[in-house]
């Protein structure tokens, strides 16, 4: 598994709100475009990465895209990426303050200590 890769992902897709809506609208199609397109690309820049590895496993790629938060905190992907990312495309989606984030943390609720390890 690439956490790196996976957080970079949330990363980037939470910092342009064209690229946030796409995701939240086409999962799918927004993981294969952004591997394609982006994941060579250094932060922050235009600039390519010169690496071979950087793809996204099968279990990351349905796990990213079908939304699936449980999944991706499981195989490693930092919380409060994909909480913060979660907040911007989800929020909107319930009437309850706090709804998202108690919709969240709900279904982590299974979830016990040790945490999966989330260091890149």
């Amino acid at each position: 598994m690439s956490k790196y890769l996976v957080n970079k992902f949330l990363y980037t897709v939470d910092r342009e709100h064209e690229l946030t809506e796409r995701y939240r609208e086409d999962p799918a199609g927004t993981v294969a475009w952004w591997q394609r397109e982006r994941a060579g690309r250094i932060l922050g820049t235009a600039a390519a990465e010169d690496t071979t590895w950087l793809s996204f496993t099968d279990e990351e790629r349905r796990a990213l895209a079908t939304h699936d938060h449980v999944a991706l905190f499981e195989l490693g992907a930092h919380p409060f990426l994909t909480l913060t990312l979660w907040i911007a495309m989800f929020e909107r989606d319930f009437d309850e303050p706090l709804g998202m984030q108690l919709d969240y943390a709900r279904k982590l609720g299974h979830v016990t200590r040790p945490y999966p390890d989330i260091s890149t």
